[in-house]
C-alpha cells in the first residue's frame, strides 16, 4: 500500500461521514500479513495484466489485492457510502474501474437491504434476510433501510470491459442471481456461500456446472486456504456444503473450467 493510500485511509477512518465504515476499514487494511496472505493465495488465479472482477467490493481490500497482483480491475457496488470509500481510495488509480449498482440476473433496477450498523452485510436478497432472522450468530443484526439501485449483468460487464480471467462475487445470498446473468464458462471465480442460505449455494453449484465449470474447492471463513487441495465435482461440493456446522457460517467457494490453473 502506497503512503498516498495509506494517508487515503486514515483520513476515512476518521471523517464522522464515514462513521459506518470504520470498523470495514480498520479490519480489511493496516495489516500486512493479511493481505501477504492474499496476495500468495490470489495469486494462482491473478497475474501481471489479467483482468479480474470484483463484484460486492464492499471497501476494496480485495482490489487492493488484485492490483498488488498486476490486474486491472472492474470493481462493482451497489452501496453509495461504500462507493465514497473505493472513490477516495483508488482515486488516482486508471487501473480500477467502479461501477455502481449491483450484478443480477437482468439489467434493471433491485432494491437493496441495507444493514447501516454492519455494512458488510447489505444485500439485494430479501430471502436472506429472512433467514438471518433468528439464526444463530446473526442476532441484532437488522436491515433498516431499502435504497434502490441499478443492476447490471454479468455478461454486460462482459460485453463492457472484456472476459476476466478471475472474478470474485461476495454478494451476501444474491450469488445465484449474479451467475443467472452468465451465459458463458470462464477460466475461473469465487463465491461465497453462507450456512443460512445453503440452497443459494446449489443453486450456484448448478448453474456453473451447466456453464461447463468442472472443478471446486472451498475457503472457509476469511482464511484464505483450500479444503480440500484439489478441484473435487459439483456434486462433492454440495454434499460437503451440505454437511458443514451451522457455527462455520461463511465461506468462499472456487470454481474452475478445465480443471485450470493446475495445483490448487
Amino acid at each position: 500500500m502506497t503512503a498516498t493510500t495509506e494517508a487515503r485511509i486514515a483520513a476515512l477512518r476518521t471523517d464522522p461521514a464515514m462513521s459506518l465504515l470504520h470498523r470495514s476499514l480498520d479490519v480489511y487494511y493496516g495489516d500486512p500479513q493479511r493481505d501477504a496472505r492474499m496476495d500468495a493465495f490470489y495469486s494462482r488465479f491473478v497475474t501481471t495484466g489479467d483482468l479480474v472482477f470484483d463484484i460486492g467490493s464492499h471497501v476494496g481490500d480485495h482490489i487492493g489485492s488484485f492490483r498488488r497482483l498486476g490486474a486491472r480491475v472492474v470493481a462493482v457496488e451497489p452501496q453509495p457510502l461504500c462507493l465514497r470509500a473505493l472513490r477516495a481510495i483508488y482515486a488516482d488509480d486508471d487501473q480500477v474501474t467502479l461501477v455502481e449498482g449491483a450484478c443480477g440476473a437482468a439489467a434493471g433496477s433491485a432494491r437493496l437491504h441495507v444493514n447501516s450498523a454492519n455494512p458488510t452485510v447489505t444485500t439485494a436478497s430479501s430471502d436472506f434476510v429472512r433467514a438471518a432472522q433468528g439464526s444463530g450468530g446473526w442476532e441484532g443484526e437488522v436491515w433498516d433501510a431499502d435504497i434502490t439501485v441499478p443492476v447490471v449483468t454479468f455478461d454486460a460487464l462482459i460485453q463492457e470491459y472484456g472476459v476476466p480471467s478471475f472474478t470474485k462475487i461476495d454478494v451476501e445470498g444474491f450469488e445465484d442471481e449474479v451467475l443467472a446473468g452468465l451465459s458463458r464458462p470462464l477460466p475461473a471465480l469465487s463465491f461465497e456461500f453462507t450456512t443460512i442460505a445453503r440452497a443459494v449455494a446449489h443453486r450456484c453449484l448448478d448453474r456453473l456446472t451447466a456453464l461447463g465449470f468442472d472443478g471446486f474447492d472451498v475457503a472457509l471463513g476469511d482464511i484464505k486456504s483450500m479444503t480440500f487441495q484439489r478441484w473435487v465435482t459439483a456434486s462433492d461440493m454440495a454434499a460437503h456444503l451440505l454437511e458443514l456446522p451451522h457455527l462455520t457460517n461463511s465461506g468462499d467457494v472456487y470454481c474452475v473450467s478445465g480443471r485450470q490453473p493446475a495445483g490448487v
